[in-house]
Formats: C-alpha cells, sequence, structure tokens
C-alpha cells in the first residue's frame, strides 16, 4: 500500500493542498508524506455520502455486515508487517506492542461479527395481541434496536489501531449499521491512512455504498465542530483528553436536534493496597505497580495515577524499591510534542507547589524528541482530600502514593473520589470481604473493579466495560470495549399492529433468523 496523504471520502480521495507532517517522536524529524487536511467542501461530501448509504447499510442483514467486519479485519491481519513499521515511525512504541494492538483489532471486528451474524442482540421483544382484553383490547406490540444514523468518530492519540481509525468506536458503529465518517488523530496519519485504505478496500469488495465509510484529516477545534454540528450526523465517538471531550459533549448537547456523544476522557483508576498484603507483599507489589503505570510510557488511560496505602512498617520497605525501579529508569519517549509538553508542565507544578513530595525521578539523560522522565510523587491522605487538583490525570509515566491511617479514611477517601473507569483492590480474599463496604462504594464510582490485579490491560470480551461515572467517560452507562459497545449506537423501535410481511425478519412471527426473542415476558427462541 502507498501512501497518499490525503483525505478518503467514499471511494474518491481528497484534494492536495496545505497540511502537516507526521513527526517522530523518538527523534523529532519530520516524515513523509505531506498530509492535506480536509477542506469543508470534503466534509460537507463525506457525510452527505454517509446518508445516502444509511438507509442501505442499515437494512441489510447481519451476516452480511459480518462478511464486511470480517473482511477488514483479514485486510488488518494480511498488512501487519506493513501497518506496524509506518506507526513504529510515527509514534515510538514498540513493534510487540504495535502488532499486539493489530491483532487486538481485528479480534474485535471478528467478536461483532458473531455478535451481529447471531443476531440475538437486536434485544427483540414481542407482545401478542388480545382483542379480547376488556376494558381495552390488547394490541400486537414488537420492538428492536435499530441504528442510529452516520456516526463521527475521533482516532485517539494512545491507540493507533484498536482506539482509531478500525478501532472500537469504527467498529460498533458500523456493527450496529451505521456508516461511520472518521476523523483521523494527526499523530500517527499514515498508519491511519494505511488502515482507511483497507476499509474502503473492504466496503468495495463487499459491495456496499461507498459512503459506509470516509477517513478525513484536519487540525485544530475547525474540522471537530463542523462534523458534531452538521444535522445529518446522528452520534459522536471520542477517545482523548477530558477538554477536548467536554467541548464535543457541548457541541453535540447545544445542536438544534441534541445526539449522543460517547467520550472516554481518561481517568486516574485509584489502587487501593490493604493492610494484610501489603504486610506479605509490599516488595512484589512495588515492582508491579512501577511496572503497570509505566507501561506504554504511562500513556494509558487505565494507568494508576493514585496508590493508597496503609500507615505501615512495610511502607519504607515499598518505598525504597520503587524509589529504586524509578531511579534506574531511563527516559520515556511520549507520542508527540504536545503529550510531552503537558505531562513536563504537570510534572513541574506537583514539584514547585507544597501539596506533594517528588519521591523519585529517573536518572537524567540527554533529551530526544519527546522524551520525558518517570516520576514518582506521594502527599499526606489530608492534603488529597482537600485538593481535588490532585486527582486529575498526569498522562505520562507518573504516579501519586497516598498513605491512609485506617479503613475508616479510605471509605471517607473512596465516598469523595469522582468517577474514574477502574478502581483495583489489593488484598487477600479474607481483606475483600471485610471491605464489602468500600466495593459497594467504588461500584458507584468506576466502570470496571479488579481484584489483585493491575488496570492497564483491557481484555476484549463480551463482558467487559470500559467506562466509568463523568469525568471518566460523558455516559457512564455505556463502554467503548467489548460488544456491548454496540448498544452506544442504536435506539428501540416499535411496531404495533403491523403486518408480518411488513416487520424486520428478527420481529417476523415464525422468527426466520432463530434468533433469542422476549416473548409474552419469556426469553425464548
Amino acid at each position: 500500500m502507498e501512501l497518499k496523504g490525503i483525505s478518503l471520502i467514499g471511494f474518491s480521495d481528497g484534494h492536495r493542498g496545505t497540511g502537516f507532517n507526521a513527526v517522530n517522536p523518538a527523534t523529532g524529524v519530520a516524515l513523509e508524506p505531506h498530509f492535506s487536511y480536509a477542506s469543508t467542501e470534503e466534509i460537507n461530501a463525506a457525510v452527505r455520502l454517509a446518508t445516502e448509504a444509511f438507509p442501505i447499510y442499515s437494512a441489510l442483514p447481519g451476516a452480511k455486515k459480518a462478511e464486511f467486519l470480517r473482511h477488514i479485519a483479514s485486510g488488518l491481519e494480511a498488512n501487519v508487517t506493513s501497518l506496524v513499521e509506518r506507526a513504529q515511525l510515527e509514534t515510538a512504541l514498540p513493534i510487540p506492542r504495535l502488532k499486539s494492538e493489530v491483532w487486538r483489532t481485528s479480534g474485535q471486528l471478528r467478536m461483532f461479527a458473531e455478535v451481529v451474524q447471531e443476531g440475538s442482540w437486536v434485544n427483540a421483544r414481542i407482545d401478542a395481541p388480545d382483542p379480547e382484553r376488556k376494558p381495552l383490547p390488547k394490541p400486537d406490540v414488537r420492538s428492536m434496536l435499530r441504528p442510529l444514523g452516520p456516526v463521527v468518530v475521533f482516532g485517539a492519540s494512545n491507540f493507533p489501531f484498536a482506539f482509531s481509525v478500525a478501532g472500537g468506536d469504527t467498529a460498533s458503529a458500523l456493527a450496529g449499521g451505521n456508516p461511520v465518517v472518521v476523523k483521523a488523530h494527526l499523530a500517527h496519519p499514515g498508519a491511519g491512512e494505511l488502515v482507511g485504505q483497507i476499509v474502503r478496500e473492504s466496503v468495495l469488495a463487499c459491495g456496499l455504498p461507498q459512503g459506509v465509510f470516509s477517513l478525513l484529516y484536519g487540525a485544530g477545534e475547525g474540522i471537530g465542530i463542523q462534523l458534531v454540528e452538521h444535522p445529518s450526523i446522528k452520534a459522536v465517538g471520542f477517545t482523548g483528553s477530558h477538554a477536548g471531550g467536554k467541548a464535543l459533549m457541548h457541541l453535540a448537547a447545544s445542536r438544534p436536534e441534541p445526539i449522543p456523544c460517547y467520550a472516554e476522557m481518561g481517568s486516574t483508576n485509584p489502587v487501593f493496597i490493604l493492610p494484610k498484603v501489603f504486610k506479605q507483599k509490599s516488595k512484589e507489589i512495588a515492582t508491579a505497580l512501577y511496572g503497570s503505570f509505566t507501561l506504554g510510557s504511562g500513556q494509558f488511560c487505565t494507568k494508576p495515577g493514585l496508590v493508597f496505602m496503609p500507615q505501615a512498617e512495610e511502607t519504607q520497605v515499598f518505598r525504597s524499591e520503587l524509589t529504586h525501579l524509578v531511579q534506574e529508569s531511563s527516559q520515556q519517549v511520549l507520542l508527540t510534542a504536545g503529550i510531552s509538553d503537558k505531562y513536563s508542565r504537570a510534572v513541574e507544578d506537583r514539584r514547585a507547589d507544597k501539596m506533594t513530595q517528588l519521591v523519585a525521578t529517573s536518572k537524567p539523560a540527554e533529551k530526544h524528541g519527546s522524551s520525558v522522565a518517570v516520576t514518582l510523587f506521594a502527599t499526606e491522605s489530608e492534603t488529597f482530600q482537600q485538593e481535588k487538583s490532585l486527582e486529575a490525570e498526569v498522562f505520562g509515566p507518573s504516579t501519586l502514593l497516598i498513605e491512609y491511617r485506617d479503613y475508616s479514611e479510605l471509605l471517607k477517601i473512596a465516598s469523595n473520589l469522582e468517577g474514574h473507569l477502574t478502581a483495583t483492590l489489593l488484598g487477600t480474599e479474607e481483606e475483600l470481604v471485610a471491605c464489602s463496604d468500600l466495593v459497594k462504594i467504588l461500584e458507584t464510582k468506576v466502570g470496571r473493579l479488579l481484584f489483585n490485579g493491575y488496570p492497564t490491560g483491557v481484555e476484549v470480551c463480551h463482558a467487559m466495560v470500559h467506562g466509568g461515572p463523568y469525568p471518566a467517560t460523558s455516559d457512564g452507562r455505556s463502554t467503548s470495549v467489548g460488544s456491548q459497545a454496540i448498544f452506544r449506537f442504536v435506539r428501540p423501535v416499535c411496531f404495533q399492529n403491523f403486518p408480518d410481511s411488513m416487520l424486520p425478519d428478527e420481529l417476523k412471527s415464525n422468527n426466520p433468523l432463530n434468533i433469542l426473542r422476549m416473548m409474552d415476558g419469556v426469553m425464548r427462541k
């Protein structure tokens, strides 16, 4: 595949014009080719094609959509080498990590293909009529989930495949029957275009309308505003910063016709270390924690950024081991100069204020590109409870240690936390049982609770929840990972007293698709 550096508008290529070059974050060197920003005309053309494609694509049977999703997955797998080579230049992420991300992305597509081909996900419900019911006859009522319409997806900086052009938002929207317009992330435009070419080839190979997929490049707020405010767009998927997600939320809500905006905006993912396990395994916990908050240079939305540990004799062992690991760290390369600058400012702010103490930093080295130091901070529990700013995410290889005095203080801290993606409990089973009150509190604060594990690493499966209350996401009732993500881009539609011939196959009386349905309140085939 050859990079052209232009937007993909259905089956047509965008025009060449002003734009940008990708930059290798490890060296700061600009990469070829030059990428052109999409014009207003091209943005409108992409949305128009998506609107035209919607009635055709949304009506396709699940088997046809599954064929399309599998074709994309096969294209990714067949081109893994070229995809990874380009992504490595643009992100400086290690080759093994990028390879696994490509396979995770193709696996995600195949999972949705299985879901839509089987078909029961539509939540079909049928209530039989009863014309003899008194005082009024009961009508024939049937309902199922139907797609919303064209969806805009904003690619993420930290996942060039899994949360980008053909990532979870795109996969779940397409699975639900919605055409997608993707705004590629400028951190890895080449990897985005290569994936976009694979998706476009799959649209063509499967005989689908060209507007099912488009890929656009754009800078700043302009393209985001145009896409979200376009009256034909019916939903938004976003993974990124809190500032960016909040801006899109407000745009989506302030339209003449408000639309849902599913924004995943980051988290500090608190870790609670309980006393018995701390006494038994303080050194092992320090090693595992270090590996988690520096994984991917700390650029995971599930990075543990808050660590609550008991005041105990083992604190010195724990801190010493963690300090040693941090001090022996090499410089970490972040994805972009902007991310690096923001991280460096956050670290300097914490070093300058009196609310936190710098415990350790990695050994100094000559700075290249977007490289930064690993940092470890600590603060008092009273200070943490008084200063809400300490709960804010620091995107990069840093974490904050907080000592708590007793269980009652831990409950108070947990009760005052804002929304996060995850919360982790490290302890014995006996301690977990004794901490049921803490678990109940944390259920209201996060989308995923972990016991004796670490939050970095999100399994792509049917039961996964990657979401959480605001400000972690814009809507804590949804997930952006796992097959339940499909429910973000659909809505229930009811058919009353329709003749069988005019009903979707999912609702016909003889159940031609043999799916699981609710019949008069009972789930059966």
